[in-house]
Order: structure tokens, then sequence, then C-alpha cells
């Protein structure tokens, strides 16, 4: 190779790194996140209008999940209750039913921690928590 030759291989590899670094940069700026998580009241009733569900600690529990109804479950403690009742899925904070009456006692269940129960009218009402995964 001549010496003009040799001082251009420098000059054309900076310029190739240059440039794939910048191609690398537009990239990254161009990647699309998708956060995944559990859903939210407005996710639930967005799909499901008529969904019997309410909010504890910070998960979305729903009843009339057929599987779930044919489970033999005993209520073990008393954990919470149903601070808020609203149709509003925007307002939905633990302790928020939009089916239950303010008052309701929540309890665990000795067989399964994903699930909570009620007790409405002398009926256990057995509630699965949504999360996602």
């Amino acid at each position: 190779m001549g010496r003009l030759e040799m001082r251009k291989v420098p000059i054309v590899l900076i310029f190739l790194l240059i440039l794939i670094t910048g191609c690398m940069n537009a990239q990254e700026d161009n990647i699309t996140v998708n956060v995944i998580g559990n859903p939210d009241a407005n996710e639930i009733l967005s799909l499901d209008s008529d969904a019997n569900i309410f909010m504890f600690r910070d998960l979305i529990y729903k009843t009339g999940i057929d599987w779930v109804d044919e489970l033999v479950l005993t209520p073990n403690e008393e954990i919470g209750e149903i601070k808020n009742q609203t149709s509003i899925a925007e307002d939905f904070v633990n302790g928020t039913s939009n089916v239950l009456p303010v008052g309701t006692k929540i309890y665990s269940s000795k067989e399964q921690k994903d699930i909570l129960l009620v007790e409405i009218d002398g009926a256990i009402l057995k509630y699965y928590a949504l999360v996602e995964g």
C-alpha cells in the first residue's frame, strides 16, 4: 500500500465507527418497552362490565370464575373489609368493590393464598387474585 492509501485507512475506520455508533443510538431511541403488570380495575371492567371485583393489597380479585367456584375452601382469618363501593374504575383503591357493600368482611382461605373469601347472605363467594403471568 502506498502512503496515501495508508492515511485513508484510519479516516475510513473512524468514519465507519461513527456511522455504526450513530445507527446503534438511533435503534435504541426507537425501542418500544411494553410494561407487563397486574391488571387494574379499568382493564377488568373494560373487558367485562358485569365483573364482580374488589381491590385488596394492590391486587384485583374477581369472583364468578368457574374453576375457582368449584373449589372447596374454608375461611381462615379476617384480613380486611370493603371500605368503598364504586362503579368508576379509576376510583378503585385498596378496599374498593363495585358490587360488595361497604363493611363486607374479607377472609383468607386456609387452602389457597391467591383466593379470598367473603360471606354475603349466608353464601361464601370466592375471589381469585388476577395477576399477570
